[in-house]
């Protein structure tokens, strides 16, 4: 096992990670920006290193900033967590050149998959599932137009090398069509330093449905399930549950099989997300991406599976065996996710500020992953996720009555946060009866 990781992340995810690697007698390392200095995360780690001023691009996305305090430590080391250098297979590169341990997968892999279009083609090559869509970059609004006629509408724009949602939108004539093309093209030249553009047959009343994938260290790739992240706003995910409600038993092989395959395709190590779009009325589903990195929602695979991820992670990257038989994965009751953001909870705008109560729920079944206490002060300058509270129960039923409850006792002052827009989530009748879409949350807050 490895000896020491430097953790490049911030938040509720470094103490996720800082969590299993003292349990496995790691030696944790976290890098941390001046605005973060008190935040739980530093204190809990074996070794803190300053990394620089509080925007992200002068701190955390700075590579050589990482490496230097990877030397510092002297970490074997590096785990990336989600967002930042996670997906960015030059810095994964630059590990691997300094000759420490990536805990990711190849970056030839985060490369093949961060292209949209190239890793439809891909996928499609592989036989998985895809949308009618573009399989070359879309250079201009007239061929976006031309491009759509082919395709049929509706469709959606989006940026090739983008994520988070950034650059999407879905639109259902030439008109609306031409105004999102120049749209997307600029966000995706300002956020992503490529002006792509991805266009793919937009399904409506769609679910987004992803299946939890790990590739081995002996080349296997196996599936863990799925998850439902559906409830989403502004193409973002707000609260996840597994198994889907709206995925059937046929479809589920189906789908984790296809997971497999996509993995297999890549060569995939690792943790990893294959998503997709499901159509539920006609039993269907489409690639959509694949994330190569840990998900935010991981933690309600592991209530169900009872699989610590990150410890995976840790043995895959050393080239150990898994822990666990990965024949036998028989996932246990049902899980939910609901992330507990800093920000107004009709029009979802970040709401910084500084906590001056935090008390969180307990009891059976309850998971909180906070990154934040009281005294914190949580600053505009990064996502404004404040925890993940994550339940589990027998059932579906029972999960959701222990989220109400949960929400209930969760609480936070000094600041805004979403959590009353969980309460009418877990008592809207769509999501409780199951049968909703990627559009919930339009029409709880129309």
């Amino acid at each position: 096992m490895l000896n020491s990781v430097l953790v490049a992340n911030r938040g509720e995810i470094a103490r996720r990670i800082i969590a299993t690697a003292r349990r496995l007698g790691i030696r944790a390392v976290a890098v941390y920006s001046e605005a973060d200095r008190d935040l739980p995360f530093v204190a809990e780690a074996d070794e803190a290193v300053l990394i620089g001023p509080p925007p992200s691009a002068q701190s955390y996305l700075d590579s050589g900033a990482v490496l230097a305090a990877a030397r510092q430590a002297g970490a074997a080391a590096i785990h990336p967590g989600y967002g930042f250098l996670s997906e960015n297979a030059q810095f994964a590169r630059e590990v691997l050149a300094e000759g420490l341990t990536w805990v990711g997968p190849p970056p030839r892999a985060i490369e093949q998959m961060g292209d949209k279009i190239n890793a439809r083609n891909l996928m499609a090559q592989a036989g998985v599932p895809v949308a009618a869509g573009t399989t070359e970059p879309v250079t201009s609004a007239d061929a976006a137009v031309a491009e759509a006629a082919r395709i049929g509408y509706p469709v959606m724009v989006k940026a090739a090398a983008g994520g988070g949602g950034i650059g999407m939108s879905a639109v259902s004539d030439p008109a609306g069509l031409q105004a999102a093309f120049e749209t997307a093209r600029t966000r995706a030249e300002r956020f992503f330093g490529d002006p792509a553009i991805l266009l793919e047959r937009y399904v409506e009343r769609a679910r987004h449905v992803e299946v939890q994938i790990l590739g081995l260290a002996d080349g296997r790739v196996v599936a863990l399930g799925e998850r439902d992240c559906s409830v989403q706003r502004r193409h973002q995910k707000v609260a996840e549950e597994t198994p889907s409600p709206g995925v059937d038993a046929v479809l589920r092989a189906r789908m984790l099989a296809a997971a497999v395959q996509a993995g297999a395709a890549v060569g995939y190590r690792g943790a990893g997300t294959v998503e997709c779009l499901v159509d539920t009325a006609a039993s269907e589903f489409v690639f959509l991406e694949m994330n190569t990195r840990l998900q935010v929602e991981h933690p309600i695979t592991e209530l169900v599976t009872g699989i610590d991820l990150v410890e995976q992670q840790f043995r895959i990257a050393a080239g150990e065996p898994v822990s666990f038989d990965p024949d036998a994965v028989r996932p246990q009751g049902h899980a939910v996710e609901l992330r507990v953001y800093a920000e107004d909870p009709v029009r979802f705008l970040p709401s910084p500020g500084t906590i001056e109560q935090w008390q969180e729920p307990a009891g059976a079944g309850i998971r909180v992953d906070a990154g934040y206490t009281a005294g914190n002060q949580v600053t505009r300058f990064y996502d404004p996720l404040l925890a993940k509270l994550c339940v589990h129960g027998p059932d579906r039923a029972q999960a959701l009555a222990r989220a109400r409850d949960a929400v209930a006792a969760f609480q936070i002052t000094g600041l805004r946060t979403n959590l009353p827009f969980h309460a009418d989530l877990l008592a809207s009748e769509e999501f409780t009866g199951g049968d909703y879409d990627t559009s919930i949350v339009a029409r709880l807050r129309p």
